[in-house]
């Protein structure tokens, strides 16, 4: 297989896979609000979605290291993700919703981190083309966010999960293409792994970096559950609001770009507290004036700091306070406590207060829990006072 072929099917798998984070994180509100369900349904439905980040991929990475059969389990969860969501065609109560909802989402969570590590053994010493093949992730994301928003203009919101199943068979595909030659056994860690990842842990820089983690994506439950539900109540065409969302993920994308320079000079220190100065304004612009197209548009530009520069801090912490032997602990720890459990209450608790709150008040909330985070960061994060125990 050449370099080019390889380029092509990795990157296939991450353009169809964004593309379906594309129709599902903007519109399945929408589609769940068609059945009439309350906020309170609503939001516990959207939780269920990131429940299985808790688990999923902690089971999955730990059953791939051992039995080395990695492509195989990406391809069986790609396929039992399709297979599990042909059940919502059936289900119109919250219940039944809510089952698919945690069947298909328990292994469509757990197939990326395992192609990430796929793709990183295929690229092998040219692991700086990776954002080249990742960069298409968010091309596909930003073309279906834009194209279903504008395709649900002209057609019912109960067309979603046909567009999605569409998706999902399309990532089965990709993975079918995928070189078997990737699967390898990792090597095993000695049983003292463990104890050391303990240790590195429970120190309280690193115990405060996890709470910050857990606030970030806790305030950003709002914006995934009722961001669509909020922007159509005051009268945006779904048109109009897929391009908001495409324009917060194409700042990302430029931010990204430029995020290696931006450590290099402002450290990860400071780009993570302007980040969250930057979330306590986005949350309170969105909640108190989302009338007004203009300050929108600088809402979901400061998408590049609420999530993307967040998000790359977060990264490289989670490399810095963790060991070789135990940043794959620390990695899956980092996506379950902040996506998994912070971004579940967040959905929860959002769906709880927005009928009784409106929608500044829960965005308040989400503002408070990101001013909270910028207190613990200004006293605890000093990433040059914790070093790597190597």
């Amino acid at each position: 297989m050449t370099q080019i072929d390889s380029y092509v099917r990795l990157s296939g798998f991450y353009f169809f896979y964004f593309a379906l984070l594309g129709a599902l994180v903007p519109y399945w509100s929408l589609y769940l609000k068609s059945f009439q369900f309350d906020a309170v349904t609503i939001g516990s439905l959207m939780a269920v979605l990131q429940l299985s980040r808790i688990v999923a991929p902690n089971l999955w990475g730990w059953l791939a290291d051992r039995n080395g059969k990695r492509v195989e389990i990406v391809r069986l969860g790609a396929l039992m993700t399709c297979i599990l969501f042909l059940g919502i065609f059936w289900q119109e109560t919250a219940l039944g919703i809510g089952l698919v909802m945690l069947g298909f989402s328990f292994f469509w969570n757990a197939v990326l981190p395992q192609f990430e590590v796929i793709t990183l053994k295929q690229l092998g010493e040219q692991q700086e083309k990776y954002s080249r093949i990742r960069l298409w992730g968010s091309i596909g994301f930003i073309v279906t966010v834009a194209g279903v928003g504008a395709l649900l203009d002209f057609i019912s919101i109960r067309w979603l999960p046909f567009l999605m199943l569409l998706l999902m068979v399309c990532i089965w595909v990709s993975t079918l293409l995928v070189n078997t030659k990737t699967d390898f056994v990792t090597a095993q860690k000695e049983d003292s792994a463990t104890g050391g990842f303990l240790s590195l842990l429970l120190r309280p820089q690193v115990l405060a970096f996890f709470v910050i983690c857990f606030l970030v994506q806790f305030g950003h439950g709002a914006y995934y559950t009722f961001y669509s539900v909020l922007m159509e109540e005051v009268g945006y065409s779904r048109t109009e609001i897929g391009l908001l969302w495409a324009i917060g993920v194409i700042a990302e994308v430029i931010l990204f770009v430029y995020m290696h320079w931006m450590i290099k000079r402002w450290g990860l220190r400071s780009i993570m507290i302007v980040s969250l100065a930057l979330c306590v304004l986005r949350w309170l612009i969105i909640g108190g004036i989302p009338d007004n197209l203009p300050l929108m548009l600088f809402a979901q530009i400061l998408h590049a700091a609420t999530f993307g520069a967040l998000h790359a801090v977060g990264i490289a912490l989670v490399h810095h306070y963790f060991s070789d032997s135990t940043y794959g602990q620390g990695q899956a720890l980092f996506s379950s406590v902040g996506f998994g459990l912070g971004g579940a209450l967040g959905a929860f608790v959002s769906g709880l207060m927005w009928d009784g709150l409106g929608a500044f008040g829960t965005f308040a909330v989400s503002a408070f829990a990101s001013f909270a985070a910028i207190l613990l960061a200004l006293y605890w994060i000093h990433p040059e006072k914790v070093q790597q125990n190597n």
